[in-house]
């Protein structure tokens, strides 16, 4: 479950590194009752982070399996032993 605090208990900065790093999910902060910024552990953006580049890199694969960019594994096999003398 999300953790959302009001910006005045950004004062206590011990206090919101640690709900940071408990949790494995951002924590929101509201100003005047409406979000106004998202904080997380390095550990969770680098998580996150990792998480949308794994997604670019699918995207990216299923275009190019959309475009006919690829060929069957036999043939690339086939020519990798043949670069290589295998």
């Amino acid at each position: 479950m999300p953790q959302i605090i009001p910006i005045k208990d950004l004062k206590d900065t011990a206090k919101v590194s640690e709900m940071c790093h408990k949790s494995t999910e951002p924590v929101f902060v509201t100003k005047n009752g409406y979000g106004d910024m998202v904080l997380m552990s390095m550990e969770t953006f680098e998580k996150m982070f990792q998480k949308e580049q794994l997604y670019r890199d699918l995207e990216m694969s299923e275009d190019d399996i959309r475009e006919g960019k690829t060929r069957g594994a036999r043939e690339a096999l086939s020519d990798v032993s043949k670069k290589y003398g295998l």
